[in-house]
Formats: structure tokens, C-alpha cells, sequence
């Protein structure tokens, strides 16, 4: 969409261009034609006449090419002056507009907490973004490459132009207050700088890692990752089990983002379901019959997952439970419990 007032001062600079070549062009024609000048000597001419540098006439000049000379001097001047003026203004205005929105950027990260950030806007960083976008997730994407954050920067998606490898730039983005760092740089030494930083920085991050070659995977777990991702293997795991089990990883997919906002899982904390001071069951509970959702996972404060839970399953503090269903049951679901 771009800034409505650099959209005027681009159409004035267009005028303007126009317009010197249009004063460039008649010079030139007005001293081949009046004068009889070569066009070498006719765009001479002109161009030390509208710049008005003082070098003599190629030739003396008659009366009727002083007359067109005087012409050409006070319309340059005019022009010229003109254009000048709106590039400056322009340049300036774009400088200015350019760090009041930076500004505006980095006050709405100072509000953030227990956001993510996402290092590297690749391949990898565009699908954690979308995901977390469809998941109403705050987040901060770093990025070192102007061009990247110019093309894809919106409103709802707040960048900071930077390297993730450097302390500064992760304490712009508030690590010492995220909750997430994913790390998706396409190289594995960046990768590794990033996880020993951030876990200096905050170190009860959850970190989260890719890493390209398998050699890398326990370095980047010791320097402090909480996960490392192989994006490689998990692409070719992928493939063949479509070979294997076909129908259930196209069922697995579609648990995922079929479309903007499309969710149908959700992993939630029993604390936003319920007062836990009560210890309540998942029958208790009864989300089927309140929203639609499924139980289909519960995660207790150990960390130990149970697949496709009993009823009487007890929903004890700090522990998780894991919900299918259609997106709107998950929003539902969301609604109800003002889960966000």
C-alpha cells in the first residue's frame, strides 16, 4: 500500500523528471533550429545553459538564439530549481517516515511479554509466522536483509533489522522478556551463536532450533536448545511415510492450518479451563457436550504425555490437556474459556 505522502512526493519527482527532460529536449531542438548547431553542440549548449556553469558559446549567438538563450535560462532556473527542491524533500521526508515508523515498531515491542521471537524471515521463519499469526501468537521476526523486511513488513507483523547473532539486537527484540526464541537462520553456526546468546540472555527461554546437518543437533542441545528441528529429515520422514500410511499423514496434515485461521488442535493449560484448586476429571469437565472439542492428549506436570486419555483422568494442576476438533469448535472452545 505504501505511505500516501511518499506517494505524492514519487508523483511530484515524476513531474518534475518530465519536466527537465522536456526543457532539456526543447534546448536542444531550439539551437539545432535557431542557431544551426550540430547536436552535439546543441545539447552542449543546453546543458551549460540550464546549469549555468559559464563556459562561452560554441558559436556567437544572433539576436534571435540571445532571445531563445533567455528563454531557456529563466525556464531552467525555474524548473530546475523545482526539481531540486521536491527530491530533497522527498529524501528528507522518507528518512523522517522512515524512523518515525521504526519508532512506532519498537514501542509496540517494549509493550510485548512472553512473546516469540523468530530468527530469520526464510523459508522456515514464513511458516512459523503464519502459524503463529493464525494462532493470534505475538511475535518478532529479526532480520539482517533490508530487502526482506521492505517486502513483506505489515502492520501486524513487527520486524527489527538487525543480526540475531548480536546480543543488542536480541535485547531489541525483548528477549529477556519472550517466553520463545525459534532460531531459523540457514546456517548452523549462526544457529548456534543465537541459542548461546539467548539462553545467557533469559535462561528460562524455551528455545527452539533448526539445524541443517545432524552433526549439529547435540551442539546446538548443549549450547542450550530445547528442541533442535531437522527440517531435511523430517521432509524425507515425511515423504515416506505417505508411501506407508498415506491416508493417515494426509489426516495428520489436516490437523495443521488447512487455510487462514483453519485450527483444529489446540494444547491447553487446565488452569484456563477451570479453578484447579478443585481437582476436577476430564469427564467432569465435559468439553465434549460444552464446545465439541475431542480430548485427545494430556501432558501431566512431569512432562509424561498419555495418548487418547480416560474419563477419569484427573486434571491436576500444571498439567495440559490436547483438544480436536473443527475450527469452529476451537474457537468455541477459545470463546467460552477466554483462552488466548
Amino acid at each position: 500500500m505504501g505511505n500516501p505522502l511518499l506517494r505524492l512526493f514519487r508523483s511530484k519527482i515524476y513531474t518534475a523528471l518530465i519536466m527537465l527532460v522536456g526543457i532539456m529536449l526543447i534546448g536542444v531542438l531550439g539551437y539545432r533550429f535557431f542557431s544551426g548547431y550540430s547536436w552535439i553542440d546543441a545539447a552542449y549548449m543546453t546543458v551549460i545553459t540550464i546549469t549555468t556553469v559559464g563556459f562561452a558559446e560554441v558559436n556567437p549567438l544572433d539576436t534571435s538564439s540571445k532571445i531563445f538563450t533567455i528563454f531557456l535560462i529563466l525556464s531552467s532556473v525555474v524548473i530546475v530549481g523545482y526539481a531540486i527542491s521536491i527530491i530533497t524533500e522527498y529524501i528528507l521526508s522518507k528518512n523522517n517516515f522512515e524512523n518515525i515508523k521504526q519508532r512506532k515498531m519498537q514501542k509496540k515491542i517494549d509493550a510485548l511479554s512472553n512473546h516469540i521471537i523468530i530468527c530469520g524471515y526464510g523459508r522456515n521463519g514464513k511458516q512459523a509466522a503464519k502459524k503463529l499469526l493464525a494462532y493470534d501468537k505475538p511475535f518478532v521476526i529479526i532480520e539482517k536483509d533490508k530487502e526482506i523486511i521492505e517486502r513483506f513488513q505489515e502492520e501486524e507483523i513487527p520486524f527489527i533489522y538487525g543480526n540475531a547473532n548480536e546480543d543488542e539486537t536480541l535485547l531489541e527484540a525483548g528477549v529477556k522478556r519472550a517466553k520463545t526464541l525459534i532460531s531459523a537462520l540457514p546456517e548452523d553456526a549462526d544457529n548456534l551463536f543465537v541459542v548461546l546468546s539467548a539462553r545467557q540472555l533469559n535462561s528460562d527461554l524455551k528455545i527452539i532450533s533448526r539445524a541443517s546437518q545432524e552433526t549439529s543437533y547435540n551442539k546446538l542441545k548443549l549450547a542450550g536448545a530445547n528442541n533442535v528441528i531437522l527440517p531435511d529429515r523430517i521432509g524425507g520422514d515425511h515423504m515416506a511415510s505417505l508411501v506407508v500410511i498415506p491416508d493417515l499423514i494426509e489426516f495428520i496434515d489436516n490437523l495443521g492450518i488447512v487455510g487462514e485461521r483453519n485450527i483444529n488442535i489446540e494444547e491447553v493449560k487446565v488452569e484456563q479451563l477451570y479453578d484447579a484448586s478443585k481437582i476436577k476429571t476430564i469427564r467432569e469437565l465435559d468439553l465434549r457436550r460444552k464446545t465439541g472439542c475431542t480430548v485427545i492428549g494430556f501432558k501431566d506436570g512431569k512432562g509424561d504425555y498419555t495418548i487418547n486419555p480416560g474419563a477419569e483422568t484427573r486434571l491436576i494442576p500444571g498439567s495440559k490437556i490436547v483438544v480436536l476438533g473443527r475450527p469452529e469448535q476451537i474457537h468455541k472452545l477459545n470463546s467460552e474459556f477466554n483462552i488466548g
